[in-house]
């Protein structure tokens, strides 16, 4: 930890760090801009007009609005805590809700109306609804973390990471892997070791170029393409789309289907990052955090834009990469100023894909071995288990794009056709629903029986009985016994935990490396009062676990 003199109150604006962070970061937000951008376009067909000149740049407004905000909180912190080495929490465009909004809400609306601007209509109401919810988790979702173990939420991360940050970059960089290998190897030696390039040349801006020439070298772009989408450039900002929100509203009944389970997701996703950045050093006041996670959704709705935008992944690996508070605000307004211009068609043409996304696949390899590196060796069986539901999550969507594909679906085909075929689709399904709260729910469950602390796993399992019996968790909408055999699964775990707690078992002792982590990271290790942490540990009574240590930035 880097500390400042009491006197010096100057924090700088940028370093050397910031400029590889900005890089990976611009990269990491400029894939997924270019993405949601080809959904919104050849998926949903919406008018190219409407997508350069009203989503993108109400999406523009949005990032540039929330990275400043969180550069100040990281200003603030670094103030506050007396250092210099505070990283800025990454924010953009959520990437599992682009996603969600396109093939869950917008295209099935084109597909039976064949009104693009109808379907966007409903993707705004979606995005609104989602802020907030989350507006809302802003004052459940600290007491929420305080509780839940760091194994829950960090293997939960770790489980979107893997999944849905990391299997399409890898399956995008094995497609072309001669321009995206050569990538991934410059950035795992840039980022992951102390060797530096010739003239300190950032190490994402090098790798960006040295794939973009392979690529245009490599016969892989076309100058047709580069000269179509130059015609897309034009400046364009944002206004209030209040009609079409209100519009989109009218048939509010259906969204909520997904947007309270979505709602829960953002700001459980929220906590996981706060929590992960909090791993990394960084203590967070998680209800500032939410509380600008739902107003940017809600903001950019009204401003026409269907993405909420939210606290990305990936903190711990900024920070390790030298970011500290400017790569944030410079991501933000970079980003804007590409929206406000329409370039990103002309982008997609000049930039190989497989010359971008090997990023994504670094931020996923950082946050799953996060999940293990700063969870005590007894949890990792939990952190497996947090990561579960997300991975049957991501197959079972990838089974459902296969069938759409073959213009057919899992229902048509047959659950005892798929499982003759040796394809567990139903299950798989199941568990994959909510797979966030899902994933927390299974890791703190299998933390609180490893420790044998069969109160908290009691707890635990009610909770996940109640979840899945109002279709938050293990159903496809919300709404009353959405699915009571699971609900009844969870009641009989809570139900065999209760006889254990009866038999009053002394609680797991943690080890030398545990009470390690737990000094380093806060929470965790049960001790008696005055007894020193470092000295033989004596479990206290079993009871709830002792809740997670809340940083001064939190009481704030």
């Amino acid at each position: 930890m880097i500390k400042l003199s009491r006197s010096d109150t100057a924090l700088p604006f940028w370093v050397r760090g910031d400029t590889n962070a900005f890089f990976g970061l611009g990269i990491n937000v400029l894939v997924n801009v270019l993405t949601l951008s080809s959904l919104c376009l050849f998926v949903v067909h919406i008018p190219k007009d409407d997508v350069f000149g009203s989503i993108l740049p109400a999406l523009g407004i949005a990032l540039v609005v929330g990275n400043a905000y969180y550069t100040y909180l990281a200003r603030r912190l670094a103030a506050r805590e007396n250092r210099t080495d505070v990283t800025a929490m990454p924010y953009g465009p959520s990437v599992p809700h682009m996603f969600i909004v396109v093939f869950l809400i917008m295209l099935p609306i084109y597909l039976k109306t064949k009104n693009p601007v109808q379907a966007w209509q409903a993707g705004l109401a979606w995005a609104f609804i989602i802020g907030i919810i989350v507006l809302i988790g802003a004052f459940v979702g600290p007491y929420i973390r305080r509780w839940t173990p760091r194994a829950a939420m960090l293997g939960t991360l770790a489980g979107i990471s893997i999944t849905f940050i990391s299997m399409r970059p890898a399956g995008q960089m094995w497609a072309q892997a001669w321009i995206a290998l050569p990538v991934f190897a410059l950035l795992l030696v840039g980022l992951f070791t102390d060797l530096k390039l010739p003239g300190n040349i950032p190490i994402g801006l090098a790798a960006l170029v040295l794939g973009t020439a392979i690529g245009w070298i490599g016969g892989a772009m076309s100058v047709p393409d580069v000269s179509a989408a130059a015609k897309d450039i034009a400046f364009a900002i944002p206004t209030f789309h209040f009609g079409d929100l209100f519009d989109g509203l009218k048939e509010v009944g259906p969204l909520l289907a997904t947007a309270i389970p979505l709602g829960v997701y953002n700001f459980t996703e929220g906590m996981t990052n706060v929590e992960s950045a909090a791993t990394a050093g960084d203590s967070y006041n998680l209800r500032s955090v939410l509380l600008a996670d739902g107003a940017g959704a809600v903001i950019g709705a009204a401003l026409g834009s269907p993405f909420p935008p939210a606290v990305y992944v990936g903190h711990p690996g900024w920070k390790a990469a030298g970011g500290r508070a400017g790569y944030s605000l410079a991501t933000g307004v970079v980003i804007a100023i590409l929206c406000f211009l329409g370039m990103f068609s002309l982008l997609g043409a000049v930039l190989p894909t497989a010359a971008i996304v090997p990023i994504l696949l670094y931020i996923g390899l950082l946050i799953g071995a996060q999940a293990f590196q700063a969870t005590p060796r007894a949890h990792a069986a939990a952190v497996v288990a947090a990561l579960i539901p997300n991975i049957a999550s991501w197959a079972a969507g990838q089974m459902d794009n296969a069938l759409a594909a073959a213009g057919t679906t899992a229902a048509a085909v047959g659950e005892d056709a798929l499982n003759n075929a040796g394809v567990v689709y139903g299950g798989l399904n199941t568990l994959g629903q909510g797979a966030v709260l899902a994933g927390m729910v299974l890791g703190a469950l299998v933390v609180f029986l490893i420790d044998k602390k069969f109160i908290g796993a009691t707890v635990v399992a009610a909770v996940g009985s109640v979840l899945s019996f109002i279709g938050l968790i293990h159903a496809p909408e919300v709404g009353w016994n959405m699915n009571g055999p699971v609900s009844l699964g969870y009641l009989f775990v809570a139900v065999v935990c209760a006889a254990f707690a009866a038999t009053r078992p002394a609680p797991r002792v943690p080890d030398a490396e545990e009470i390690e982590l737990d000094r380093l990271h806060g929470g965790g290790a049960v001790v008696q009062p005055g007894e020193e942490p470092a000295a033989t540990v004596v479990p206290a009574a079993d009871a709830m676990p002792a809740p997670r240590a809340v940083p001064a930035e939190e009481k704030i």
